[in-house]
């Protein structure tokens, strides 16, 4: 069985009535490789885009913990540009109980 990590996926994003507007949408979930991880990240996003679209609540997260929370409609995602690498968490918290609310 595959030794699966977190990864993340950073997505350059642009305003279609902008384009000076740019951004980029990052999604994190389990995978075995940085291919997996960027396919994974593609499928949530079509699968958003699909049920926004239709009208449909955007789906959750899925048992691989990939999943999209929201779309920006108007901007468009530069799926070529796109970057997949292990997750690095940047403050090291590992649970809940690391931080106070």
């Amino acid at each position: 069985m595959p030794n699966h990590e977190t990864y993340e996926v950073d997505v350059p994003i642009h305003d279609n009535t902008n384009p000076a507007r740019r951004g980029l949408h990052v999604f994190t979930g389990e995978a075995d490789s940085p291919t997996t991880a960027l396919r994974r990240a593609h499928e949530v996003y079509d699968a958003a885009l699909a049920a926004h679209q239709a009208g449909l609540e955007i789906p959750g997260k899925q048992p691989d913990s990939w999943g999209a929370r929201g779309l920006r409609p108007g901007w468009e995602m530069e799926w070529p540009a796109a970057k997949a690498g292990r997750w690095i968490n940047p403050v090291s918290w590992n649970t809940r109980s690391d931080f106070a609310l």
